[in-house]
């Protein structure tokens, strides 16, 4: 039997319909059902085993995920990223507990591989009952570290991409500490992302030693990504350089301190607002930011649009809004910078 997402069967939609009755309690049923037919589709189209056993550990490591982060969704969390060899008698590892300590004192939750080294000092610094650990399972380097062990807010996975998702999309900020392949390797995804607007705009900190290990990478940026155009000048609003783990913590702080959050409406751009904007800064941001603005267009001061309703703990947030093209993520970071010290 074919199966459609837009019209199936009268037997197959009967039958999903009395799943979803029978189950009760099911938040969004068109969703699930489209869920429920994909299973379906997925059923009748892959006969390999080995990819239905890799869908069906990604969906269930998913769910998995979402659970245990759901009821901490209205906190906001930094994911931290750095090596796991790097000792607690070293620099760094004490650096990354202050930092830690210092944003769980200001109410944030912070979230780490949560295995050894600067993963440890991250959940230590915050301490267990303001940590999440996103573990790997490997044959070395990956146990749980002590602070997180046995923690409800401990989540193992098989695949690293399902990890890689909740690093990201859980986190409000992201401070990188100097690391090996994994660190840069979940670094520069999180370049990527915001680079190409795959991820909302976020703080990324690399907090470096006082050898200059992220200086020498800012080096080689400039040298040979920049001088031969593999990116832009505005790329350079994606990421701040800093040794000192207090002011690491203030950037997080200070991006947050106007700017909420933002959503698109179709190709409008929407800003949510920690307080409102007079006209005469709207006019300000729109004579350093014009090439944020399609031609003709205006930044709007504006509230709640009709499509916002599913985040109703936002309706009365002030707003502002645009159309974007969907380019120049680096400079939307730099706009969202400029709001901040209104």
């Amino acid at each position: 039997m074919e199966l459609s997402f837009s019209q199936s069967s009268n037997e197959i939609e009967q039958a999903i319909n009395r799943l979803i009755e029978a189950t009760g309690d099911i938040h969004h049923p068109r969703i699930t059902r489209e869920m429920l037919l994909s299973c379906l589709k997925i059923g009748q189209e892959v006969d390999y085993l080995a990819d239905l056993k890799l869908i069906n550990q990604t969906l269930r490591e998913m769910r998995y995920t979402a659970r245990v982060f759901g009821p901490y969704r209205n906190r906001k969390k930094v994911t931290v990223f750095g090596s796991a060899r790097t000792g607690e008698h070293e620099e760094m590892y004490r650096k990354c507990v202050r930092f830690s300590r210092t944003l769980a004192e200001k109410g944030y939750m912070i979230i780490t591989g949560g295995g050894p080294g600067i993963m440890q000092a991250g959940n230590e610094g915050a301490g267990s009952e303001n940590s999440f650990a996103v573990n790997i399972r490997l044959p070395f380097e990956q146990s749980p570290n002590p602070v997180m062990l046995r923690n409800p807010r401990l989540v193992t996975y098989k695949y690293f991409f399902n990890r890689k998702v909740a690093f990201v999309k859980e986190a409000d900020a992201v401070a990188v500490f100097p690391g090996g392949f994994g660190t840069l390797d979940e670094a520069m995804e999180v370049f990527t992302l915001i680079q190409t607007g795959k991820t909302s705009p976020k703080p990324l900190i690399l907090v470096d030693d006082q050898d200059g290990y992220w200086e020498q990478f800012f080096g080689f940026v400039k040298q040979s990504l920049l001088v031969k155009g593999f990116i832009s000048g505005e790329d350079f609003s994606i990421f701040t350089i800093t040794k000192n783990e207090q002011e690491a913590a203030e950037v997080i702080e200070t991006f947050y301190r106007v700017y909420h959050s933002l959503r698109f409406i179709d190709h409008r751009l929407v800003i949510r607002l920690n307080k409102e904007l007079t006209t005469q800064q709207v006019a300000t941001l729109e004579e350093e930011f014009p090439e944020l603005i399609k031609e003709g267009d205006h930044i709007h001061r504006c509230g709640e649009f009709p499509e916002e309703t599913d985040e109703p703990d936002l309706a009365n947030l002030p707003r502002i809004s645009m159309i974007f093209d969907h380019h120049h993520y680096g400079l939307l970071l730099a706009f969202i910078h400029r709001i901040n010290t209104f």
